[in-house]
């Protein structure tokens, strides 16, 4: 992944940021649009991929980040997620944390650990807070 700035070298970013579970770079449009600078994107779907790079000035996300360690994220501010909702929302099966598609929730955590990053922006899921204890 080769991010894109925003603003130039010589002019800094207000904050950086991370984008997990990208598709095709939504946090991304916002948080630019605020003076974020994308240090790092992670998308395993390649149909996605493809369309975040479109999107994106060919910047195509890294892949699985189950299969990413945490020390080869760059430090940013801000940990952006979309991860799979169905697990957790009141319209899915609610399979919480024992669904492999919940359990992808736990890589946010694993990064958030690791990186302490001032701010999480997740998705809004009806039922996260309530789920798994």
């Amino acid at each position: 992944f080769a991010p894109h700035a925003r603003t130039s070298a010589a002019e800094p970013a207000a904050f950086t940021f991370i984008e997990l579970f990208a598709g095709i770079g939504g946090f991304r449009v916002a948080l630019a649009a605020l003076g974020g600078r994308c240090v790092f994107a992670s998308e395993v779907d390649p149909f996605a991929r493809g369309s975040y790079a479109a999107n994106h000035c060919g910047e195509r996300p890294a892949g699985d980040i189950t299969q990413i360690d945490a020390s080869s994220v760059p430090a940013h501010d801000v940990l952006a997620a979309g991860f799979p909702c169905q697990p957790f929302s009141f319209s899915g099966k609610r399979g919480g944390l024992g669904d492999p598609r919940g359990a992808l929730f736990l890589e946010i955590v694993r990064l958030a650990r690791a990186h302490q990053p001032k701010a999480l922006l997740l998705e809004n899921v009806r039922g996260l807070e309530s789920h798994d204890g």
